[in-house]
């Protein structure tokens, strides 16, 4: 009865301590300011993306938004989340950064609320993203705008990629259409 009550413990304590440990776990909210529960999301492969609009990989959104027109289903879903780490290249406030969306690139996946993905001001989800402890496979750094993070359907971290790397690139594609369980 005492081993059972250690383990019990000890895996509460592990959960208090590293918080959620699946993307599903998580709330954010969208450019427009309304809740957006991860857990909506079940049964779905995500795409997480850090986006800027004044980067030289801006030009991405074009190719993210025709992987979404293409795959984008019940089965899988873009989510990009502004963000201003990397040498102020995402200036705008939330509403700004809509407009451009749409009128620059005609953006139709789910796009959130400005955030941080690294630093002190770090957001939970990039936390959970970049820390193995959290999501269970792999540390990793936000290296810079467009970095591509994977969900798979269980809300498990199934890979990532580079921001140089295409939306649209075969490793992704072969995700999507499940030739492969992980992406990298």
């Amino acid at each position: 009865m005492k081993q059972i009550s250690l383990v019990l413990i000890t895996i509460l304590t592990l959960t208090t301590v590293y918080g959620q440990n699946s993307f599903y776990d998580y709330t954010t909210k969208t450019l427009s300011g309304q809740d957006f529960k991860l857990s909506d999301l079940k049964g779905k492969k995500v795409m997480v993306v850090n986006t800027a609009s004044k980067c030289g990989l801006t030009p991405q959104y074009k190719d993210l938004q025709a992987l979404y027109e293409k795959y984008g289903n019940s089965d899988f879903v873009i989510i990009g989340f502004p963000a201003n780490n990397f040498l102020s290249q995402e200036p705008g406030t939330n509403e700004e950064i809509a407009e451009f969306c749409e009128v620059n690139y005609g953006v139709t996946f789910p796009m959130m609320s400005k955030i941080s993905v690294k630093g002190k001001d770090q957001d939970p989800i990039y936390k959970w993203l970049t820390e193995k402890e959290l999501n269970g496979k792999l540390d990793s750094e936000v290296q810079w705008n467009f970095q591509k993070y994977f969900i798979n359907e269980d809300g498990e971290f199934a890979g990532m990629l580079e921001p140089k790397e295409k939306p649209d690139s075969q490793k992704v594609i072969d995700w999507i259409e499940d030739k492969k369980p992980t992406v990298n």
